[in-house]
């Protein structure tokens, strides 16, 4: 607590041997923030200029990529500023803000892959009713439900936790994260661990099960049809699916570390913490990039100017 200001600030205790490596992690922490923003920027950018890839699939594409950059934008600015500062603090009120933001960006990864789940089902299942069952305005109100769900149910989870009396001030993470704020309070937290359950399993057990679904359905149409048939299927439901498993496992792993911090290590601990924003958004620009054929096709095309460009130049 800040005696003149009356501002409560906690330190963030979860930096591993900083006075030695605060350098070496600057670069490197650096160097993967500008490779996501980058590369999740050359996707959106390309979706966002070619009229013809401005279809539904691409759309919930670049919304899942936008998420991406709305969700590391939340931990490596902080991140970075703590590797060169002497002290490792944040303001209560934004550390509440911190956590809001990233289970923000948590919640809304999965509703955007259930939504991309649904347009790959109405695409393989119903081919003849694509059109009417996804139409644009159908995925405008889509994203948007899928900013708006976790938005509201993080709102309480934060209103809870603002309500708390804390009697400790240490934080053994590098950023701030709902639950690890509430077990710093003195007071009752059933209310806190009970909501935070149901919006977890809100957050998960629904899109999960949907996508299963989805891709149940997928696979057996894919059987009752032909190969070429099953390989331009494959080809568009790999990328998410990929996804889609990596950011569960990630999430999991994340999930499982907030609340068995005492037994595992603790280097294992801090990267369990990050991989979740880490890794995502760094694989699912090259995963889509890469995959998609459309948007693969279009990078190429876009370098090989710039090649030409420069070297007609000198």
């Amino acid at each position: 607590m800040d005696d003149f200001t009356n501002v409560t600030y906690l330190s963030l205790e979860g930096h591993v041997e900083l006075e030695k490596y605060r350098y070496v992690y600057f670069v490197i922490t650096l160097t993967v923030y500008l490779l996501i923003i980058c590369c999740n920027a050359v996707v959106i950018s390309v979706i966002y200029t070619n009229k013809r890839l401005h279809e539904p699939m691409y759309i919930f594409i670049a919304a899942l990529l936008c998420n991406a950059l709305f969700g590391t934008t939340g931990l490596f600015p902080k991140l970075l500023s703590d590797f060169l500062c002497e002290k490792q603090v944040i303001s209560y009120g934004a550390c509440l803000f911190q956590a809001f933001w990233i289970y923000i960006y948590a919640g809304t990864e999965f509703t955007l892959l259930s939504a991309m789940a649904y347009d790959r089902y109405v695409s393989i299942c119903k081919p003849l009713q694509y059109a009417t069952l996804v139409k644009m305005s159908t995925v405008k109100k889509l994203i948007c439900f899928c900013w708006l769900l976790p938005s509201c149910q993080n709102c309480i989870s934060t209103v809870l936790a603002y309500r708390l009396q804390l009697c400790k001030f240490k934080l053994n993470r590098i950023y701030c994260n709902t639950y690890s704020i509430v077990k710093l309070s003195c007071g009752d937290v059933t209310a806190n661990n009970s909501y935070g359950l149901f919006s977890s399993s809100l957050n998960i057990f629904p899109p999960l099960f949907f996508i299963i679904y989805s891709y149940v359905r997928i696979l057996d149409v894919c059987l009752k049809n032909s190969k070429d048939f099953r390989r331009k299927a494959l080809q568009t439901c790999f990328p998410h699916l990929i996804i889609f498993i990596s950011f569960s496992v990630t999430s999991c792993f994340e999930i499982i570390n907030s609340r068995l911090e005492g037994n595992i290590p603790h280097i294992i601990n801090m990267i369990m913490s990050v991989e979740n924003m880490v890794i995502p958004p760094l694989i699912n620009p090259i995963i889509y990039g890469l995959k998609l054929q459309e948007i693969f096709k279009i990078i190429k095309k876009t370098i090989w100017k710039e090649k030409n460009f420069f070297s007609l130049k000198f």
